[in-house]
């Protein structure tokens, strides 16, 4: 699994913008069917809200892909 840091220097990010800033996802389309598909987990737990606040502390896994936002 490849591990990524992401400094939130805001409160929150939505889930969907944070899968398209770590260049995960090529555009918000893609970002809204991936977390429709519950390929998403925030904390460990499938996330099929595609506004989620994403908060610093969260842990987002997609595709082998680990961010820990801090």
């Amino acid at each position: 699994m490849q591990e990524h840091d992401f400094n939130l220097t805001d409160e929150y990010i939505h889930l969907i913008q944070l899968l398209k800033a770590m260049s995960l996802v090529s555009s918000g389309g893609e970002a809204k069917e991936v977390v429709r598909e519950e390929l998403v987990y925030c904390n460990g737990d499938i996330e099929t809200r595609m506004r989620y606040k994403v908060r610093k502390g969260d842990e987002i896994e997609f595709e082998g892909n680990l961010i820990r936002v801090v």
